[in-house]
């Protein structure tokens, strides 16, 4: 179907999609006939056609995680008869080998039982480890609750060896099996087709992020808003408007998407959306609601039933208490441990410096910290000394986010800054920063006085936790980002900080800062 046809309405659009596609390019049947087919199967069986449609990546990215769980287990069978038993198998029980064999089954069975292989749960966030640990620990219990009711002869040390290592080479696999999906998601492959409903401004923010973030794999195809027309901004984003909110089910049936996804707006509603997803019954379109909190996540948001309604009860962020005071033990330990393993790092860079260009080696720079203090920060100097001063006829010149001045090539840099902003080793002495107790070694930029001075109430709020070395904007884009998205990612920080969001940027920020995107 031609780009064009896609803006007509869903009474138009049938008489263009009902013409016949040549083989070449459609090896499915032509879009108007698969509805009428869809229509024709009862709501009995949907769910069974829409299992047995499910896109080949899926379906092989299922089998390929199945198959490496049962290889872990096997693995980890192996291993620990191999370090229980050494070099003596007659030593080895019936019971133990009973284990090995049925280990990797059954390995299998409980990730299936606790829905570590729904597709939902697979390529992103963390739900998916989640089961993972519910579905090992499950097994542990198991073996343990078997071993002591039949008196079978399994030994310990086997077991303690098998089943850790099963687990670890589980999780291990289906993280290089999402890094290669999400490189092929960057390619434009393994995508699922979405429909967006909402207001025009809404359905452009999320197509927005949808299209900086690819890793989740959704592809806005098309949007309905409430008249079915769209704006220049949509239209600049490449997005068609393919009906109204009253048309989302038979638009999503035409075009047949993957994902439906509904925006905050009164037009909506909780009836609404009940029969949205009685429509969409019948199709292989899953249904999913943005709530009007979008950046607050996680452990904060869960779901506590009122009178019969199903309310989003919303925690305050954590903003003191001991895990805050457990966040800085860690800091500043990891901090000092950190400069003193980095100490020859440190010695080699200074010398650079000093070869390259006139001036100290560290740079000293005014920030402000948490609760409006401000600090001295320091850095490796990575610009010629009287950089201040010529900032002032370049600041015409910037191609930072608004507050924040940056250019590409700037003629302030030298060549080693220029090398070590690439890979920001010129912020790595902050880690005396860190170890003072100014800033943390994840949390939102250290904004400068003149930055906090434009803030306005909602951007006070990065001013609530200490800046970071590393944080959100670290990992997301670094200087690529635009002021609104560097302000969403520093707040969605702020709201919902935890020890293990803390812990899933510093591995980000490695792969981030190796590959040298949106440093300059």
């Amino acid at each position: 179907m031609a780009a064009e046809d896609l803006r007509l309405l869903p009474s138009q659009r049938r008489r263009v999609i009902d013409a016949p596609v040549p083989a070449t390019q459609q090896p499915f049947l032509p879009i108007g006939r698969r509805t009428a087919a869809r229509r024709a199967v009862s709501r009995a069986t949907s769910k069974t056609v829409r299992e047995h449609r499910q896109p080949v990546w899926q379906r092989e990215y299922r089998r390929t995680i199945a198959v490496s769980d049962a290889l872990a287990a096997l693995v980890g069978a192996v291993l620990g008869w191999v370090l229980r038993f050494g070099e003596a198998p007659q030593t080895m029980g019936v019971s133990v080998a009973w284990t090995m064999v049925l280990l990797p089954p059954v390995w299998v069975a409980s990730m299936l039982l606790f829905r570590a292989y729904e597709a939902r749960f697979l390529g992103v966030g963390s739900e998916e480890f989640q089961r993972v640990l519910l579905a090992g620990t499950t097994v542990v219990a198991l073996v343990g609750t078997a071993s002591w009711a039949f008196a079978l002869d399994v030994a310990r040390g086997f077991v303690v060896v098998a089943l850790p290592v099963a687990g670890v080479l589980t999780v291990a696999a289906r993280l290089g099996v999402r890094r290669y999906l999400h490189a092929r998601r960057a390619a434009g492959e393994c995508m699922q087709s979405t429909l967006v409903a909402g207001h025009p401004a809404a359905v452009a923010s999320l197509v927005r992020q949808v299209q900086r973030n690819t890793d989740h794999g959704l592809r806005v195809d098309g949007a309905c808003t409430p008249d079915g027309t769209g704006t220049a901004e949509l239209e600049a984003l490449g997005v068609p408007v393919l009906g109204t909110l009253e048309e989302i089910a038979e638009v999503a049936e035409d075009v047949d998407v993957d994902v439906v996804a509904t925006l905050t707006c009164p037009e909506l509603d909780g009836p609404v959306l009940r029969r949205l997803g009685w429509e969409l019954e019948g199709t292989r379109a899953d249904l999913v609601v943005a709530p009007a909190l979008t950046d607050v996540v996680g452990p904060r948001v869960v779901i506590r039933p009122v009178s019969g309604l199903p309310l989003l009860h919303v925690d305050r962020p954590e903003l003191r208490g001991i895990r805050h005071a457990g966040k800085a033990v860690f800091d500043r330990g990891s901090a000092a441990l950190g400069l003193l393993l980095l100490s020859p790092v440190f010695l080699v860079l200074a010398v650079l410096i000093k070869l390259d260009s006139r001036g100290p080696v560290f740079f000293r720079q005014t920030r402000v910290g948490r609760d409006g203090r401000e600090f001295s920060m320091v850095k490796f100097r990575s610009m010629v000394v009287d950089a201040e001063q010529l900032l002032i006829d370049l600041r015409t010149q910037s191609e930072g986010n608004g507050l924040l001045f940056k250019m590409r090539r700037d003629p302030r840099v030298t060549r080693v800054g220029s090398f070590l902003r690439r890979y920001s080793l010129d912020e790595l002495p902050q880690l005396f920063n860190v170890v003072g107790g100014s800033m943390s070694l994840v949390g939102p930029r250290p904004p400068l006085p003149r930055e906090v001075a434009e803030y306005g109430a909602d951007l006070r709020r990065r001013l609530l936790v200490k800046p970071g070395l590393t944080g959100l904007w670290q990992v997301s884009g670094r200087s690529d980002l635009d002021l609104e998205e560097s302000t969403r990612l520093d707040l969605q920080y702020v709201e919902n900080w935890s020890p293990a969001f803390d812990v899933m940027i510093l591995a980000k920020t490695a792969q981030a800062v190796f590959g040298g995107r949106g440093a300059y």
